[in-house]
């Protein structure tokens, strides 16, 4: 496997290109630490974009969803689609509304989606989806039925074409506004997780799992 991406035309980023990253594992931390994806696609000659959950093992990225689901009927026949993701790590305040901008990490996926139809390979991808947002999950709870399985669709995106944009730093102000009385700087964001809330329902002997103890939640 190749360290990097070979650049595309489609991948290849022309504005702030000193941003760019193809490094493959550069990109797969991103889409490892994110948990929402956008999926964009055409439908009836127009196009749409959808927020969905997803999970990637080597170079395959999964979506799953409802077989009713527009986004899944239309990305089941190698259809050409836009994975985007990002991760917004601050706020970046210059002296100059201009220059405002954000620290952030994003990438961006070309490809074709194909539905996945095996029954195994259907049932991994959900467990690797799981596995994504919450890892130990999968061996708690129980397992997809038949019946459910087949009200489930997965596809699947190889990721070939992809290219990462990585803003970091502070501010960059024009020259003479670094003397203006404004102050500027960075305000750093993060997703973290808060104390988990049990199911009122849920019996009063079983304890909470470590996975999702605020300490063990991915940032």
């Amino acid at each position: 496997m190749n360290a990097r991406f070979v650049p595309t035309k489609r991948t290849t980023l022309k504005r702030l290109a000193s941003r760019a990253s193809y490094d493959r594992k550069t990109i797969y931390e991103i889409l490892d630490e994110a948990f929402i994806c956008h999926v964009g696609f055409i439908d009836s000659d127009h196009p749409v974009v959808i927020p969905t959950t997803y999970g990637r093992r080597d170079d395959i990225l999964f979506v799953h969803g409802s077989v009713a689901s527009r986004l899944l009927r239309n990305l089941a026949n190698q259809a050409p689609v836009c994975v985007t993701v990002t991760l917004l790590d601050g706020l970046v305040l210059a002296r100059s509304a201009f220059h405002h901008s954000m620290n952030y990490r994003s990438v961006v996926v070309f490809g074709k989606a194909s539905s996945v139809e095996d029954r195994n390979e259907k049932l991994d991808a959900v467990r690797i989806i799981s596995e994504h947002i919450l890892p130990g999950r999968w061996a708690d709870v129980r397992k997809p039925n038949n019946a459910e399985l087949q009200q489930t669709s997965v596809v699947k995106v190889p990721l070939i074409e992809a290219s990462a944009k990585i803003r970091t730093g502070p501010p960059v102000d024009e020259k003479a506004d670094y003397n203006l009385p404004v102050w500027a700087g960075v305000v750093p964001l993060s997703t973290v997780g808060r104390s988990p809330v049990a199911d009122p329902r849920m019996p009063s002997y079983l304890q909470t799992p470590a996975y999702v103890q605020p300490d063990r939640f991915r940032q």
